[in-house]
């Protein structure tokens, strides 16, 4: 399988939850990903204990631009959404950074 954790969420709404709820941390990760792989992933690259993960799939938009040469659609990729909860006292520290 492909790579399964793609990026660090380092959004507003995530920093606030990060603040608010000590222990959780977003990531964007494989659409095809399952909580299983998710969690061996996080545990085996930051050395930390997952407790829980729920996940948010978002599907694609369409979009559509006029060009000189008419209309030109497309769509833009879809994404998932980890947001972990980690064992009580641990963090990680790439978003301690921020």
């Amino acid at each position: 399988m492909e790579r399964i954790l793609v990026k660090p969420l380092i959004t507003e709404k995530m920093t606030n939850i990060s603040a608010d709820q000590a222990g959780k941390y977003g990531f964007l990760v494989n659409p095809k990903a399952n909580k299983i792989e998710i969690k061996k992933a996080i545990e085996k690259k930051f050395n930390v204990h997952v407790v829980d993960i729920t996940t948010m799939n978002h599907p694609g938009k369409m979009k559509s631009q006029f060009r000189k040469r008419g209309r030109f659609e497309g769509r833009t990729p879809r994404t998932k959404k980890a947001i972990v909860t980690l064992k009580e006292g641990e963090t990680i520290e790439l978003f301690e950074q921020v």
